[in-house]
């Protein structure tokens, strides 16, 4: 065994949760830097380019062979951490080793621990144009200071998109954006779909400001973003100009959320991810007799207003063959816009399901004398 793997041994014998491999020995090597995290019995490789992250699992038994082919071919440092012990494995420029080894007081804990550094879907050190322009991201990478809590909603909307596409991996995604607005998110996502999952990712912005969609086209040509175009347009009179797998809409305010979703189902979209805004549609409507009690205060009969229209449309959802899921977006504290529509077309969705879904619209529309949008486009004509 040579000198530099009876260091990896004596490193690995020690089971790191971290390691991060940097400093090409090539300036032209087109990785920059790998970091390893350790993922229950598993090990998730993040491998940076300029523009791109890849990521690969591999198990702790590959784990070694891998490391020791990175160092001899491709990196000059390695770092590792432990419970106990930082470690710096730095190579030469003629391949000669050397191990230091440092107490793990400033390391960050293991994976297990109660204050571990969070693995965001966007790391930090990654060159994402729409993210420095939009201030969140220095152009080196970094988080600035007064936009860390954007930072985390946007990692937080990728998450429950990455999570839903786990479960069913595409190859290919047409998406309607509606409401699209400054589309930073759009924008986000477009990046998290081609760059880090390598999907082939068609995205539609449909927005009703004539200056906003130059804007987000200028920008998307500036980014090379060749599949993201932004068109003037109303969600109630739009026609997709392709068979449409997703539909995300952000924001849409009161009954245009009723509409993304109706296009969504006519469309049967495997996908839907909505956040809805300013629900007073039923605000305006409700009368409740039995359960007067949310007619008496009025900030009482607005939030609640809010929260029956959400459930109802998760319930609709439900009836028409969709997996649904209402998730908190954002914390409460940041805003009280947080509930994340989440929906997943299930073909095979019991049918006793779905009718007590719609059981459970029909109850709560007489009780509290609403009718809602979408029940009304859903309605058989």
């Amino acid at each position: 065994m040579n000198e530099l793997a009876e260091l990896l041994e004596k490193i690995f014998s020690n089971r790191p949760y971290r390691i991060v491999l940097s400093k090409p020995a090539d300036k032209a090597e087109e990785r920059k830097r790998i970091v390893i995290a350790k993922k229950g019995d598993a090990y998730q490789l993040a491998q940076y380019t300029k523009t791109q992250v890849f990521h690969e699992n591999l198990p702790f038994e590959a784990l070694f062979a891998r490391c020791h082919a990175l160092l001899s071919s491709q990196f000059l440092q390695l770092h590792a951490f432990t419970d106990t012990k930082e470690y710096a494995l730095l190579l030469s420029r003629k391949g000669r080793p050397c191990l230091q080894t440092h107490p793990a007081k400033n390391a960050p804990k293991d994976c297990t621990a109660h204050n571990r550094k969070k693995q965001y879907i966007l790391e930090e050190g990654t060159s994402v144009a729409p993210l420095v322009d939009m201030g969140i991201f220095t152009a080196e990478g970094k988080v600035v200071n007064a936009m860390q809590d954007k930072y985390r909603q946007i990692n937080r909307f990728l998450e429950m998109i990455d999570d839903t596409l786990k479960e069913r991996p595409p190859k290919s995604l047409r998406i309607i954006d509606f409401g699209c607005g400054k589309s930073y998110l759009t924008f986000v996502l477009y990046y998290y779909l081609t760059k880090i999952r390598g999907i082939d990712a068609e995205i539609l912005g449909l927005d009703l400001k004539e200056d906003v969609i130059q804007k987000c086209n200028d920008a998307a040509k500036k980014y090379g973003y060749e599949k993201l175009r932004f068109q003037l347009g109303d969600i109630l009179y739009f026609n997709a100009p392709f068979p449409v797998d997703m539909v995300v809409s952000l924001h849409a305010c009161d009954t245009a959320t009723d509409y993304a979703l109706y296009h969504a189902v006519c469309w049967k979209a495997k996908f839907i991810f909505s956040v809805p805004c300013c629900q007073h549609e039923l605000n305006r409507q409700l009368r409740a007799e039995h359960l007067a009690i949310f007619n008496r205060y009025g900030i009482v009969q607005e939030r609640f207003s809010a929260l029956l229209t959400d459930a109802i449309r998760a319930n609709l959802l439900t009836a028409h063959g969709y997996k649904t899921q209402l998730l908190e977006f954002v914390d409460f504290s940041h805003t009280p816009k947080n509930i994340m529509i989440r929906a997943m077309r299930a073909p095979m969705l019991p049918a006793a399901l779905k009718e007590k879904a719609k059981k459970e619209v029909e109850t709560a529309m007489e009780e509290f004398r609403v009718i809602p949008t979408l029940w009304r486009l859903l309605s058989p004509k």
